[in-house]
C-alpha cells in the first residue's frame, strides 16, 4: 500500500531522533500503531535508514503474526532503537498499512514535527515527493526552525 493512501495523507511528517544519544535516524518519520497490536504506538519510515542504523542479531518472528523481523541499533550509540520487516506475513500485508516496513519504537526515539516549505505549516505525507522522485533522506535533514519539538516519552496522543 502507498503511503499516498487517504487514510495517510494527513499524518504529520516526523524527524526521527535516538533518545539515547540525541542521532538523526531518519526525516520521513511518521506516527503508527502496531498491526498486530493497535495499542502499541511507534514510528515507521519508508526509506531504509542507511547511515544511521544497522541490524543486529537474527531474524525473528513473534506470536502475534508471521512477520519475519530483525531488529535495528543506532550506528552511534549502539542501542536498540526499532526493527526492520524483513518479510511481511499475508494477514498483514492485506491489512489497512502505510506500506512502511522500518519500525521505531516509541520508547527508543524523540521525534520532531517538520514544517512544510513555508515554516508555518505541519508538513504532512500528502505533500511530500512520491518516493521514487524525492531525493536521497540525508539531503532532506530540516533545519531547526522546521522542526517542532515533539517528545514521544509517556505522549499520550490519540491517532
Amino acid at each position: 500500500m502507498s503511503t499516498s493512501n487517504a487514510n495517510f495523507k494527513n499524518k504529520c511528517v516526523t524527524q526521527v531522533n535516538c533518545v539515547f544519544c540525541d542521532s538523526l535516524l531518519c526525516t520521513r518519520g511518521m506516527k503508527a500503531v502496531l498491526l498486530a497490536d493497535t495499542e502499541v504506538e511507534l514510528f515507521s519510515t519508508d526509506i531504509p535508514p542507511n547511515r544511521t542504523v544497522d541490524f543486529v542479531a537474527s531474524c525473528y518472528t513473534t506470536e502475534s503474526c508471521k512477520c519475519k523481523l530483525r531488529d535495528i541499533a543506532c550506528l552511534k550509540c549502539g542501542n536498540v532503537v526499532g526493527y526492520h520487516v524483513v518479510a511481511p506475513c499475508k494477514p498483514c500485508l492485506l491489512s489497512c498499512n502505510n506500506g512502511h516496513f522500518w519500525m521505531f519504537n516509541s520508547d527508543a526515539v524523540s521525534t520532531l514535527n517538520r514544517l512544510d516549505v513555508t515554516g508555518l505549516n505541519l508538513l504532512l505525507w500528502g505533500d511530500l515527493p512520491e518516493l521514487e522522485d524525492s531525493e536521497n533522506e540525508e539531503s532532506e535533514t530540516p533545519s531547526e526552525e522546521e522542526c517542532i519539538s515533539t517528545s514521544v516519552l509517556y505522549l499520550i496522543f490519540h491517532l
